[in-house]
């Protein structure tokens, strides 16, 4: 039996968190899902540091990421995240309800997968969270785990 996908959320909004996983959680099978409550924890998180030094060394299915957070904003995570070389594989899908030109520039140089505004209609949100979950941690295959990769 295949391990259900990891799906790593950094989302500081508890709202929107709790949308979020219960939209996720109604896949089947259910993603394991990691909510991370602000980019400083997702970067321990990621980098294997402090509280989650001892966890283990596999990557997240996908990570959605929240741009506007306290203590290190979204950018900084993807901006870290992208300059890493095992890190980079990650899919990052920025989740957020900036829709300024530069915030979309920003993240897509920065090497998000995808930019997702977050609709306002309840209903709305509910859809695009599991179409998003459903494509990068069901759908997509990822990159096989084997370190960092170099491009010819």
């Amino acid at each position: 039996m295949k391990t259900p996908p990891t799906i790593l959320l950094v989302e500081d909004d508890p709202q929107d968190a709790e949308l979020t996983l219960n939209a996720l959680g109604s896949a089947d099978p259910p993603p394991e899902i990691i909510h991370l409550h602000d980019g400083a924890e997702a970067l321990d998180y990621l980098f294997r540091r402090g509280a989650y030094s001892a966890r283990e060394t596999s990557l997240p299915a996908v990570m959605l990421l929240d741009l506007k957070m306290p203590r290190v904003d979204g950018l900084e995570v993807l901006r870290q995240v992208k300059s890493d070389p095992e890190l980079k594989s990650i899919p990052v899908v920025v989740l957020t309800s900036s829709r300024e030109e530069k915030d979309v520039r920003q993240t897509y140089a920065l090497g998000a997968n995808a930019y997702v505004v977050k609709p306002v209609r309840f209903e709305s949100f509910l859809e695009a969270i599991k179409a998003v979950g459903v494509f990068w941690a069901v759908l997509n295959e990822p990159p096989p785990v084997c370190g960092p990769v170099t491009v010819d």
